[in-house]
């Protein structure tokens, strides 16, 4: 019993120098995770959310007053250039128009007769001429006789009166002829008019049936058959008949933070996906960025704004789809991954890898203290950096080395200068970054590194 009690007691004593010899070994050495400065492509992206807007949208409002007696599509349905989607009763406007157009055939009518009096005038104008002919023959002959004495004064008195009066027929056949061409060109003048009425009347016949204006899809139909609609009346605005949208050109208009879009430009690549549709990525384009700021809050301009109070704000970016699918619909939530840098081979650092310190000191203390940099912080008369790990007479010893950065990827970020591939950088952990000294003794953690890494890049 005294031999088992010896050698327990023996055991715990040499653990208990075990013990201490590694607590005094790994006295001053601090625990770090670490990682190597590596060669690599980077893509520097902006994150915006939104939703799927068609680049060309109507809202279809009436056109004339009265209730609607057909609505021939629903919400949702595809409907072609031309084709009616609605009509209102028209009762009315119909009569309206067959009456102008029963009034244009009697005026019709009118022109006929007009232009057949023309013809009778011009007949009679012949007549006129050929009688008036004649008259002035026997005229002749009769004053010829007269001068010789052979003709009565009585007799040649008759023929003279007979061709004065025959002149005079044939001046009222020219005047008869002028007052029916005056009457044809009256009628033809009215004729116009009543057309022109009747052009007005089809109008205002044809406002009451709704057309689509272009290939589209039915996004909203807010009236039923039987509704009343009236149509707009200067600064009154009308009744919405339904929304179409022109689904042919798909856009993902997203808001972006006001740090990222200094680095948002036109043509930039886009990666597009849709909370209902997961799994699917749709490739499209930048093809606006929005100039006016928008209050994060309420969405208004903040040059419209009455309110005196400082608030993150937004700028509006338009992605345009490379190719539209039939499964989107507008108003789907959507996020768009927008491509602000691409370079291929570059020297690359962890972000969390980076931290900041004052400049030509590598020590902390009062007014100097090391901080964890993040991808676009920066300190007031700080530098930032990172430390590198050497190999000290077998000891492992950290450096603070600084360096300049380019662009930020999802989890790294681009360095200009300062190191070179290969070298072994401490990436971790926070906490011990914000304290860590420079030349500190250190000891690579090999425990599972938990670190939060941001979801998404933006250009430096």
């Amino acid at each position: 019993m005294k031999k088992i009690i010896l050698s327990v007691l023996a055991v715990v004593v040499v653990a208990g120098i075990v013990v201490l010899t590694i607590v005094r070994a790994q006295s001053g050495y601090t625990k770090v995770y670490t990682g190597k400065v590596v060669r690599q492509d980077l893509v520097s992206t902006v994150s915006g959310t939104g939703q799927i807007k068609p680049k060309t949208y109507v809202n279809l409002g009436a056109t004339a007053f009265g209730r609607i007696t057909h609505l021939y599509v629903k919400e949702g349905d595809k409907v072609h250039k031309g084709e009616v989607v609605a009509s209102i009763e028209n009762v009315q406007q119909g009569a309206n128009v067959e009456g102008q157009r029963a009034a244009i055939a009697a005026a019709q009518t009118d022109i006929a007769s007009y232009i057949a009096a023309e013809k009778t005038q011009q007949a009679n104008i012949e007549h006129a001429k050929a009688d008036l002919e004649q008259k002035k023959l026997d005229f002749e002959r009769a004053q010829a006789l007269y001068k010789d004495g052979i003709m009565a004064k009585q007799d040649f008195d008759a023929k003279k009166a007979a061709y004065d009066l025959d002149i005079a027929t044939l001046a009222q056949s020219d005047a008869a002829l002028a007052q029916a061409k005056a009457q044809t060109d009256s009628a033809r003048g009215h004729l116009t008019t009543q057309e022109a009425t009747l052009r007005a009347n089809v109008d205002l016949l044809g406002k009451t049936v709704a057309s689509a204006p272009f290939d589209g899809i039915v996004t909203n139909l807010p009236v039923r058959e039987g509704e009343t609609v009236v149509e707009g009346i200067q600064n009154a605005e009308g009744s919405t008949l339904m929304t179409l949208a022109d689904m042919s050109v798909i856009t993902a208009e997203v808001k972006v933070d006001e740090t990222d879009i200094v680095n948002v430009a036109l043509g930039q690549e886009a990666d597009v996906t849709v909370d209902a549709l997961p799994g699917k990525v749709f490739k499209g384009h930048v093809t606006l960025v929005g100039d006016q700021a928008l209050l994060r809050s309420t969405g208004q301009a903040t040059s419209t704004s009455t309110s005196g109070q400082e608030e993150a704000k937004d700028f509006k970016v338009v992605v345009t789809l490379d190719v539209p699918s039939d499964e989107l619909r507008p108003g789907l939530s959507t996020t768009a991954k927008i491509v602000t840098a691409h370079k291929q081979n570059v020297l690359t650092i962890p972000i969390q890898a980076l931290a900041l310190r004052a400049p030509s000191t590598g020590k902390t203390g009062t007014g100097a203290t090391v901080q964890a940099a993040s991808a676009d912080g920066a300190a007031q008369k700080q530098q930032q950096g990172v430390f590198v790990v050497r190999n000290d007479g077998g000891k492992l010893r950290v450096h603070f080395v600084p360096v300049s950065t380019g662009i930020t990827g999802t989890t790294d970020i681009e360095v200009l200068s300062g190191l070179q591939t290969g070298d072994e950088i401490v990436t971790g952990s926070f906490s011990v970054l914000r304290d860590l000294k420079d030349d500190a003794l250190i000891k690579r953690d090999t425990t599972p590194q938990t670190t939060t890494t941001s979801s998404s890049g933006s250009g430096s």
